[in-house]
């Protein structure tokens, strides 16, 4: 797949029941894919077991189908690709980008938790595995709703780990082998994680990976400013009644309520939703709800 065909992905998390927020990223993603006439792919992340409800992503898959948002490929589940993963760890231990480490989180609290230098008085069973983010390790990048960020991943992270000291994998390696296993050149997401971008960005350029194009989408938050999914008055949005819940995401993200007045279905909304989608009306900042609006 040439890296100007566009191809999008949501990667849903099976940690819960799909809720207003997850709806906002995956229909915002979805339309985005469908302007620029490109693909759009589900990816399920269920590469943290301990966090995994059971049943969860079957909800989120069901619900995603009752709301006309099916995957353009087949659904890709990370916990059956340990393989990719361990190609990749492997790479970058050889060529000395990686390192096992033995510190705990304990023992890097007086460096604020970010890892510079093994301080471990003792060694691990089984270690974690950091990439090495040498000083000078400065990403930028242009998001495609938020402007230029910069980040100095060496002196605001330090070293990141890769696999976890009790063997799972980290979330930064398993989103960047899939995203770029499976060739996706526009990375669509919730704006919460903007700052794991830069440590994605090196990570691709230190397996030689292109980088694709970012656009980070603006959170739900709760009157409080809490956001949506942190907070357990986050309800599992409707599959029953997908039009409302559709109806409330396409204006959340700034689009012309009046454009989708009237549908009587699914698909007559989402085909109204393609031919109306302006995406220069995306909100550039997080949305608080009103109490009765969750």
């Amino acid at each position: 797949m040439s890296m100007t065909a566009y191809r999008g992905r949501f990667a849903p998390s099976p940690t819960g029941p799909l809720h207003a927020g997850s709806l906002l990223a995956a229909f915002g993603s979805w339309l985005l894919a469908r302007h620029a006439r490109g693909q759009w792919l589900v990816r399920v992340e269920d590469v943290d077991p301990p966090r995994t409800v059971p049943g969860a992503i079957e909800q989120q898959l069901a619900a995603l189908a009752a709301f006309g948002l099916g995957s353009d490929d087949a659904i890709v589940h990370q916990s059956q690709r340990d393989a990719l993963y361990q190609a990749a760890l492997d790479r970058l231990l050889a060529e000395d980008k990686a390192f096992a480490c033995h510190c705990s989180r304990t023992e890097l609290a007086d460096q604020q938790g970010i890892h510079h230098y093994c301080v471990a008085r003792t060694e691990r069973a089984r270690p974690a595995i950091r990439l090495r983010v040498p000083p000078g390790s400065v990403v930028a990048f242009d998001d495609g709703l938020r402007g230029r960020v910069r980040q100095d991943v060496h002196a605001m992270v330090g070293d990141f780990v890769l696999r976890r000291a009790d063997g799972y994998w980290a979330y930064q390696l398993a989103v960047v082998v899939d995203d770029g296993d499976q060739a996706i050149t526009d990375v669509v997401r919730g704006a919460d994680l903007l700052d794991s971008t830069p440590r994605q960005i090196l990570l691709q350029q230190a397996l030689g990976l292109p980088t694709p194009r970012y656009l980070h989408l603006p959170l739900l938050l709760e009157p409080d400013g809490l956001k949506l999914s942190k907070s357990a008055a986050a309800r599992p949005v409707d599959a029953d009644h997908p039009l409302p819940a559709l109806q409330q995401a396409w204006a959340q993200l700034g689009q012309d309520a009046a454009r989708l007045q009237g549908c009587r279905c699914v698909a007559e909304l989402l085909e109204r939703a393609i031919a109306g989608f302006d995406p220069a009306r995306l909100p550039p900042g997080d949305i608080r709800l009103d109490a009765d609006a969750r």
